[in-house]
């Protein structure tokens, strides 16, 4: 079977990227792979003096064995500011030590972005934003797809979860086509 390992950007509990990425894991089941989620919470702010008296934090390290482990990595990204969010960029920034280790980790490995957001544009601009870092890392870039949900206030439920019938077809299609670009990737 083939693992993807999604992880949302957001740290809020009611969070839409995590409410997109729950929708991607459910959206997977009885296919021939799986979404696992990885969080963010537990990883401190980047300080390369803490990483040297202390070592990885435990977070980190976990985040890091997740990445290395899967299939591909579907990054769930909300747009602050027209940008990445700060905790999204600081754990992969930790992640990405030592720098010896990037190859390990991101080297050649599927990754693809998809979001959303309250606003028009959905996250085209914090989607754009991670290129140059992947590319950086050496990942191996999905772009077979885009997947930016608009205005997701109006489509997640009482119960914080997406129901819209043509958001939850469009991910199922988006996840279809990165699990068979991550399976050629391993061969």
């Amino acid at each position: 079977m083939t693992t993807i390992l999604g992880i949302s950007g957001s740290l809020r509990r009611g969070s839409f990227n995590t409410a997109l990425l729950r929708a991607a894991q459910a959206a997977t089941a009885g296919s021939d792979f799986d979404v696992q989620l990885a969080t963010l919470h537990g990883i401190p702010l980047y300080d390369g003096d803490l990483e040297h008296a202390q070592g990885m934090p435990a977070a980190v390290a976990t985040l890091k064995e997740q990445i290395a482990t899967a299939d591909g990595v579907l990054l769930v990204t909300p747009e602050y500011n027209n940008g990445i969010p700060g905790v999204f960029k600081n754990a992969v920034d930790w992640v990405s030590r030592p720098a010896s280790d990037i190859g390990r980790v991101f080297g050649d490995r599927p990754f693809a972005v998809i979001g959303a957001s309250p606003g028009g544009f959905g996250t085209v601009l914090a989607q754009n934003a991670w290129l140059p870092v992947l590319r950086t890392l050496g990942v191996r870039h999905w772009a077979g797809g885009r997947l930016m949900v608009s205005r997701v206030g109006q489509l997640v439920g009482a119960d914080g979860e997406i129901r819209d019938p043509a958001v939850l077809a469009q991910l199922q299609g988006f996840l279809a086509g990165f699990a068979d670009f991550a399976r050629q990737a391993a061969r």
